[in-house]
């Protein structure tokens, strides 16, 4: 069901923005001195105004990231900023000692999505929506049709090749 409002949806559904993030690190030993460094931005992120959640994810062999939920890119921007960040985005620019590389992306959310049941503001409702949503060639999406399943016959009969017909 589309909507405008996620008020009822949890934390990371209302956010407006998503970063996510990778950093390369040269080593295992690479890890564990960042290991605090990271702790200590992960809490002082959480106190943030507009935080709404995080994950953390690991691409082998050495690759960690951050996927992060801010309500606004000021909130998001704003963290950037803090000391703790900068310290730690220094001691992983410095030269390729730490780390070969590194990467960032930016998402901002859409003011309408999608919402079903007990998340849905407007009702606690499960049901399909009447179209899906256009694409650029489109004005109106196409009608969302449940299409039956075709059954299967039961098999019967002598096997054939293994297989009961």
């Amino acid at each position: 069901m589309r909507t405008q409002d996620f008020s009822r949806a949890p934390d990371i559904a209302q956010a407006g923005v998503m970063f996510v993030g990778g950093t390369r690190y040269t080593s295992p030993a690479a890890w564990l001195r960042h290991a605090g460094r990271y702790r200590t931005m992960i809490t002082e992120m959480k106190r943030m105004r507009g935080y709404r959640g995080h994950r953390t994810y690991w691409q082998p062999p050495f690759t960690l990231g951050t996927i992060a939920w801010f309500d606004t890119m000021d909130d998001l921007m704003l963290f950037a900023r803090t000391g703790t960040h900068r310290e730690l985005m220094a001691w992983v620019t410095d030269g390729t000692r730490n780390a070969t590389g590194g990467w960032i992306r930016v998402y901002t959310a859409d003011p309408h999505g999608y919402t079903n049941g007990v998340w849905r503001a407007e009702g606690n409702v499960m049901r399909n929506i009447d179209t899906f949503t256009p694409i650029a060639k489109e004005q109106v999406g196409p009608p969302v049709v449940r299409h039956k399943r075709a059954t299967k016959e039961p098999m019967t009969g002598p096997p054939v090749d293994g297989q009961l017909r």
